[in-house]
């Protein structure tokens, strides 16, 4: 299975050299930044429970930063929007992500605040619990992301993606910018929290995962609370629902979508790969559906590498499909 332009052009339009040669950003993301550190046990730990014997490792992390990360890592120009604090770890951060190729020039560094910072156990299968300190998140608000966008100029057929690990003006602030270029906007309300009317004015594709999904409807049956998801923003959701794939919810129908079969290592950051990959193929002009299927290919891939930001290349994504094709 191949898919869209850099099924063809894999090692062109995909690569490093075609996305400098792009007029603007093909996606902007604005959402959080965070550093992750992570302990890998044998078993989650219960309720008042130690478990010892863990191993430490350190990640760049963030919903925002691991989607923009996927996202160049798809063969997308990224201009990422966010806040990190005046410390240490946000000076890494910063080099990590513009290590990775995209602009971290909307990043605002805020004096007197820490960088976000996430605690992670991970089991032995893969599964996490994930504590947050936002840190610097919580105060990225309306005039730094204006401040950020107000002389970019996007490429044809971008796309702006939004993540909640932010505040509702800064997310309102970016989709008015959104609409002033006319570019799709794509929502992952996560974690979750009611959604603006503003925010759903903007008619965006949300991704929630299947617990937030029905968090943010009060349903109790996924199927029903897509469909409430989809009435309320008049455009496709997708609910991600880890191994079980992908529940598509537009205008037509409810379709479960399955999801190729990996050995997953770490799912810590699945659906932020899922929804940077989804951004990158819908910005360089993939059909919705075959967007939606790299999107769950790069997110499969990313589960059997370590942390958060373990999105695959587009060729490896290619390469995945090739073979998935193959049988």
């Amino acid at each position: 299975m191949t898919s869209g332009r850099c099924a063809t052009r894999a090692r062109s339009a995909c690569s490093p050299t075609a996305r400098r040669r792009q007029a603007g950003p093909g996606v902007i993301v604005v959402g959080s930044i965070n550093v992750d550190f992570v302990v890998r046990v044998a078993h989650l730990p219960r309720p008042g429970e130690t478990v010892t014997g863990g191993l430490l490792e350190r990640h760049g992390g963030g919903k925002g930063a691991n989607a923009a990360v996927a996202a160049a890592r798809s063969g997308a120009r990224v201009r990422l929007v966010a806040a990190v604090g005046d410390d240490e770890l946000g000076e890494w951060q910063l080099a990590k992500l513009t290590a990775d190729g995209m602009d971290t020039t909307g990043v605002t560094r805020i004096a007197g605040a820490h960088t976000g910072v996430a605690l992670i156990t991970v089991d032995a299968g893969g599964e996490n619990q994930i504590a947050v300190a936002s840190g610097a998140n919580d105060r990225l608000d309306a005039p730094a992301v204006e401040r950020a966008l107000e002389s970019v100029e996007p490429a044809p057929g971008a796309v702006c993606l939004l993540g909640f690990e932010v505040a509702d003006d800064a997310l309102a602030a970016a989709g008015r910018w959104a609409v002033g270029h006319r570019i799709r906007v794509i929502l992952n309300p996560a974690p979750a929290r009611p959604i603006s009317a503003a925010l759903l004015g903007l008619h965006p594709i949300l991704t929630p995962n299947e617990r937030e999904a029905m968090t943010l409807t009060g349903e109790t049956n996924v199927e029903h609370a897509g469909r409430s998801l989809r009435e309320r923003s008049g455009a496709a959701v997708l609910v991600t629902r880890g191994a079980d794939g992908v529940l598509l919810v537009d205008e037509a129908a409810v379709r479960p979508l399955p999801a190729p079969h990996v050995v997953a290592v770490d799912t810590t950051g699945a659906g932020d790969v899922f929804n940077g990959a989804l951004a990158a193929a819908l910005s360089r002009g993939d059909h919705f559906r075959q967007a939606v299927r790299w999107a769950m290919a790069a997110a499969a891939v990313g589960t059997t590498g370590s942390g958060a930001r373990s999105a695959p290349s587009a060729d490896e994504v290619l390469a995945f499909l090739a073979a998935a094709a193959r049988g």
